[in-house]
């Protein structure tokens, strides 16, 4: 690899293949992965699924696992900026060098055995992982669990975060048909934590794996710190561990405890887990950037569970009204979205990711917002212009992390990533 290469035509067709959309099922991933050698058979895996709150579990159990002495990988979806923010080595992005050329390997298997860009990447993130001898790589889950290409992974632990109505064309109408499916990635004999509601929990205990559930097997208390985070207490059979997580929300509090009784079946020191809690970083969750002398929340809240969540953690933290901009995806439930954001709102600046064209076109979003003032925007610049006029000292930007991944950069002042994104 020469210095200064870059991705050019292999990331160019990677991002073409999303084209293709989503097309469930492990055999073409398998057959990648088998092509290249099995690269996951040299790292413990750690698979995390669920509806909500995947990223950043995955993320404070990472941080964890780093502060315990051992060298993680970290693969999460979908990347805000950067498609090296999938591809985490103890806590850093990979070199776009490294990656290319591991891309260029991968490209011409892909192609033979009809891979999706999902499968593609998954089998990537192996690879990588296993080139920089990581001991242990976390898996987010994209799609569901038993068909998504992470699922032909064998993990020493599955963690499933929680169960609501999302992606329901392809897993199900119920919370327990998507239940069943995220349950697949669950292993008969192995290790799991989880936090679905008690009712949900028989469909997970079919699976025959040995489940620790929050409220059964965890106890979590959570003393909120306002917007310094919370500090969490966490108590499963014969150990209690007490972390402080910078996680906002009583949602992030529980994602940080759920990492945390991952990490003790993992056998990670309870320092280990204080020190990596506490130094979890998740973009584009509840995160806070100055931004013209006030700041600005950044949230990827994109299905109702979701937006009540981010409802009730900016009431708790004291907020009652501030401006929104608001944009989402077109196949996304959004009636349920807005309607849990609309009291919170005293100004709705609709807009859309440019480059996804799956983004909902923002004038047709006014109706969602029947009694606050409305701005209808057609890019983020625009919107963040029109924010600007409003002079507010906090403002929130959500309901599609696609939004959020053209909107930070530009209050950042750094370079996106100008390639059209679908996954």
């Amino acid at each position: 690899m020469l210095a200064g290469m870059t991705f050019g035509d292999d990331l160019s067709w990677l991002f073409a293949r999303q084209r293709f959309g989503v097309r469930p099922g492990l055999e073409r991933v398998r057959a990648l992965l088998a092509r290249l050698g099995e690269p996951q058979g040299t790292f413990r895996v750690v698979l995390v699924g669920g509806t909500n709150g995947k990223g950043s579990t995955a993320a404070s159990l990472a941080a964890m696992l780093r502060a315990d002495g051992q060298r993680v990988g970290l693969f999460t979806s979908p990347h805000l900026t950067h498609f090296t923010e999938r591809l985490m080595v103890d806590g850093a992005e990979l070199p776009e060098t490294v990656v290319a050329a591991a891309l260029a390997r991968v490209r011409p298997l892909a192609e033979d055995v009809g891979a999706t860009f999902f499968e593609i990447v998954t089998a990537l993130g192996a690879l990588l992982f296993a080139e920089a001898g990581v001991t242990v790589a976390v898996m987010e889950v994209g799609l569901g669990g038993r068909l998504d290409s992470t699922n032909a992974l064998d993990p020493d632990l599955s963690v499933i975060t929680n169960v609501d109505l999302d992606h329901t064309e392809i897993l199900g109408s119920t919370r327990e048909a998507i239940a069943s499916e995220k349950a697949g990635i669950l292993r008969a004999g192995r290790p799991a934590v989880t936090g679905v509601d008690m009712g949900l929990l028989p469909v997970l205990l079919e699976r025959g794996a040995d489940v620790w559930a929050l409220g059964w097997h965890i106890g979590v208390q959570v003393q909120a710190l306002g917007w310094e985070g919370s500090d969490v207490t966490v108590s499963v059979p014969r150990q209690t561990v007490a972390l402080r997580t910078p996680l906002l929300g009583e949602h992030g509090a529980r994602n940080a405890a759920l990492a945390a009784a991952a990490a003790i079946r993992l056998g990670v020191s309870p320092d280990a887990i204080a020190r990596g809690a506490a130094a979890t970083v998740w973009p584009g969750r509840l995160e806070a950037l100055p931004w013209r002398g006030g700041r600005v929340l950044l949230d990827g809240a994109h299905n109702p569970a979701g937006a009540h969540a981010l409802a009730g953690a900016l009431r708790a933290l004291g907020v009652e009204r501030l401006p929104i901009v608001f944009g989402a995806a077109g196949d996304k439930d959004v009636v349920g979205v807005a309607a849990a954001l609309a009291p919170l709102a005293s100004q709705v600046i609709l807009t859309r990711a440019a480059l996804s064209p799956r983004a909902a076109e923002p004038a047709s979003l006014a109706p969602l917002f029947p009694d606050c003032p409305i701005t209808v925007t057609d890019s983020p610049e625009q919107a963040l212009d029109a924010l600007a006029g409003l002079d507010a000292p906090l403002a929130l930007v959500c309901g599609s992390l696609y939004l959020l991944g053209e909107v930070r950069p530009l209050l950042l002042g750094v370079a996106g990533e100008d390639r059209e994104r679908w996954q």
